[in-house]
């Protein structure tokens, strides 16, 4: 019975929380917890599901080529725990932002994922030059709507730059028809995948030939998606307090220049790394803003960190 109150209170927080990545987590005491951490270290071969999607859109897990790879990614993702408990812990915090986006542009809730592997989740830049959390170029950027110059990069802001996304991912959809190209589109370029479809003679992003990254891209999507939903059957074990959570913010109004990020951040009682930290897209200490564009600058509620 104390098992059963246990999960059944678990859900109960899940519910309130609104968050559905963690289905079937069981919420161990911290007595549980250290007695499972004791000596239990095995590593098993998986069983792959029967039944895998994207979008929507069955994987052709018959097929022994897609059942190898999708094993691999399976693999690695459940035995890389370091970073799996990351994902878990950053997903708590920044899906509650992404998912209603996506939602309300008509994308999928399973491209949440493909953040995930972009970036885990982070304003990563990567070595050609990509930023944010979806890993977009200067160019895609922009043409997606987004303001990027040495004052202010939208692509560090996740609120924006996930708008962006879903831009170029619909855009994608229509040209291919399927959302499973259209992803494997926001790695390799629509013009990149349009050009190995019509080279290889073939319709489907599971028949394609395809360079290292883009070939493993929608089966790390998959892996991830089918990890975070089922923590206990790949072994990943945490309560909801080990979870990352979203700090309360208001928002500012600037219109203006503003010369000295510094001197602004003590006006609210937050010194500049915190304004930097919730504010990730405002790139220099100051704000040119020649156009008055109206900003909206995140301030963290009183009590969220201790000032000196």
């Amino acid at each position: 019975m104390k098992i059963i109150k246990n999960i059944l209170a678990f859900v109960g927080v899940l519910s309130v929380s609104g968050l559905l990545i963690f289905a079937v987590q069981d919420a161990p005491s911290d007595d549980n917890l250290e007695k499972k951490m004791i000596n239990d270290y095995n590593v098993y071969a998986l069983n792959i599901p029967e039944n895998l999607d994207f979008s929507g859109e069955a994987m052709p897990l018959n097929n022994p080529d897609i059942l190898e790879r999708m094993d691999r990614e399976l693999l690695v993702n459940t035995y890389w725990q370091s970073n799996g408990l990351l994902m878990f812990k950053r997903a708590n915090k920044y899906f509650p932002v992404i998912e209603p986006i996506l939602a309300k542009n008509g994308i999928p809730d399973d491209f949440k994922y493909l953040a995930v592997i972009e970036s885990g989740l982070t304003n990563e830049v990567s070595p050609a030059n990509a930023r944010g959390f979806w890993q977009i170029m200067k160019a895609t950027g922009k043409e997606n709507g987004l303001e990027i110059n040495t004052n202010v990069d939208e692509r560090y802001h996740l609120e924006k730059a996930t708008e962006a996304a879903c831009k170029y991912l619909l855009e994608a959809k229509e040209k291919f028809g399927t959302w499973t190209l259209a992803a494997a589109a926001y790695n390799a370029g629509i013009t990149g995948i349009s050009r190995r479809l019509n080279s290889q003679s073939v319709t489907n992003y599971y028949d394609l030939l395809l360079g290292e990254e883009t070939r493993r891209y929608i089966f790390r999507i998959v892996a991830l998606k089918e990890i975070l939903n089922n923590p206990d059957k790949y072994g990943f074990n945490f309560r909801y307090k080990d979870l990352y959570n979203s700090i309360p913010t208001y928002t500012v109004s600037v219109d203006t220049v503003v010369t000295d990020f510094i001197a602004f951040s003590k006006q609210f009682g937050i010194n500049y790394k915190i304004l930097k930290l919730h504010n990730p897209w405002l790139r220099e200490a100051h704000l040119n803003n020649k156009s008055r564009k109206e900003y909206l600058i995140e301030i963290p509620k009183d009590g969220y960190y201790s000032i000196p």
